[in-house]
Formats: C-alpha cells, sequence, structure tokens
C-alpha cells in the first residue's frame, strides 16, 4: 500500500512538472510571436515610407539610404529573431530608419509626422542644440541642429559600439568607422571633447564618452520606450549599437535618393 502511494505521488509529481515546463514553452512562445508581429508593424511601416519618398537634396538623400539600410537589416534581424529580444532589437531597428524618415522629412520641409518611442540609448546620448566646427585630423567636422548642405549627415542619437553619439546633423558620418569596426579609434575622445565641450543637451563630457557612461538621470524610460519593457534595456544589442550591426553599413556612404514615389502621408499617425 505504501509502495503504491509512493508511485501516485511520483506520476503528480512528474505530471505537474511536465505541465509547468509545457505552458512556460507555450508562454514564451506566444510572447515571441507577438514580439514578432509588433517588430514587423514597425518594419513594414518603414518600408512603406522608404519606397514612397524620394530624396530633393543631399541631407534627405542621405537619410532615406539610411532609413532604407535600417530597413534592410530590421527585415533580416526578423527573419533570424528566434528569442523575444531578438524581435524586439528588429523592432529598434526598425524605429532608428523611422526616426531617419522623420530626418529627410524635414530636410525637404515636409511634416515630419507622428513622434516615435525613445530608442535605447538616445535620452542619454543628448542632441546637437548648436551649431559647431572644430578642426580634427586636417579636416573640419562640423555639427548642427539643423539640415544644411555642410551638414547633410544625420544620427538619431543613441550608442554606436558602446558610447554615446548624440542627435544632430553632421558634416561626415564620423560615428561609422567604430559602428563598422565595433570599436572606436584613439582620437574619438579628443574628437568628442572639441565637438561638444559646454554644449547643453550634450549631458556627459570627454570622459564620460571615454567610458562610455552617460547622464543615468536622462535614461529612465529609453529601455521600456516601446510601450511596455520588453525585457528593460534587452542588454543583448551587441555592445548598444542600437540595431546598429545592420549588416554593417559597409563603409561607403550611398548618398543615393531612396525609393521612386511622391510624398508619404502619414495620415492620422502610426501606432509604434
Amino acid at each position: 500500500m505504501e509502495l503504491l502511494l509512493i508511485l501516485v505521488i511520483v506520476a503528480a509529481v512528474a505530471f505537474l512538472v511536465v505541465r509547468s515546463r509545457s505552458n512556460r514553452a507555450g508562454q514564451t512562445a506566444n510572447q515571441l510571436e507577438d514580439a514578432k508581429a509588433d517588430a514587423r508593424q514597425a518594419i513594414e511601416r518603414l518600408g512603406g515610407q522608404v519606397y514612397s519618398l524620394t530624396g530633393s537634396d543631399t541631407a534627405s538623400q542621405q537619410a532615406l539610404a539610411d532609413a532604407s539600410e535600417r530597413y534592410t537589416a530590421a527585415g533580416s534581424q526578423i527573419d533570424q529573431a528566434t528569442t523575444p529580444v531578438q524581435a524586439r532589437l528588429a523592432k529598434q531597428t526598425a524605429l532608428e530608419g523611422h526616426y531617419y524618415i522623420r530626418a529627410a522629412r524635414t530636410a525637404m520641409g515636409m511634416d515630419p509626422g507622428p513622434e516615435i518611442p525613445s530608442i535605447d540609448g538616445q535620452k542619454s546620448a543628448g542632441a546637437v542644440t548648436e551649431d559647431r566646427e572644430v578642426e580634427f585630423e586636417g579636416r573640419q567636422v562640423a555639427a548642427s541642429p539643423n539640415p544644411s548642405s555642410k551638414t547633410p549627415n544625420y544620427y538619431p542619437g543613441g550608442r554606436v559600439a558602446g558610447r554615446p553619439v548624440p542627435a544632430g546633423w553632421y558634416s561626415e558620418p564620423w560615428w561609422k568607422p567604430a559602428l563598422v569596426a565595433g570599436a572606436w579609434g584613439l582620437g574619438s575622445m579628443f574628437l568628442f571633447s572639441a565637438m561638444f565641450s559646454g554644449m547643453a543637451g550634450v549631458g556627459y563630457d570627454a570622459q564620460g564618452f571615454e567610458s562610455g557612461a552617460g547622464d543615468a538621470s536622462q535614461d529612465t524610460g529609453d529601455a521600456g520606450a516601446d510601450g511596455g519593457g520588453d525585457g528593460g534595456d534587452a542588454g543583448a544589442d551587441g555592445g548598444g549599437d542600437m540595431g546598429g550591426d545592420a549588416g554593417g553599413d559597409g563603409g561607403g556612404f550611398d548618398f543615393g535618393g531612396g525609393g521612386d514615389g511622391g510624398g508619404f502621408d502619414f495620415g492620422g499617425g502610426f501606432d509604434f
């Protein structure tokens, strides 16, 4: 009788363990599908805008080229996503592309469209708030809060190879070597210090850039900005490159236009 009772208890425990594991597996699968569906919405909207806009000047053409690159990268990331975190990174890449779309529309004097959720590291990176021009390694490097023929390269703000880069328009994409190589060159701290020293809106100094540290008080809400804290900062963006592995931008800068249509109607706004 005692043996029978023990067998019943063991069988009951085994059943509960199997059912618990099955429930967890089902929940994980549902979370993955939900995360992938959420990411695909942002990716599809980005694709529609990429193919509906044609740049009218260098700044808008470059922004659209960058948006197109993010669209391609996000599509590749979501196709390979096997966890909710990976799906969220694909959405982050797509949202970055939406910022480039807003930049292109701004450069062309169009309504930039609805606000976009913050992307990881964007708030702590800050933004360019005044025109600056410095000499670096024998060339002039400029930054501005506005697009111009002198500053046609936009960056939405965030972390590249673990270091914060402020949102703004630049004469050259000085962050791209780090984006491709995954590490900053020795002169990057000096460029950062010369470019942003004392600038309001940039919440850290050259030492903060060197260590990768930003103003923690500005980081609140960054990671959960896509509406729900999908695992916090995800911690797994390969160094916080804002989804910027993006197939690696390649090294050359494509100044070609994106798409072949007219202006894109944002309608009543998007729910990201």
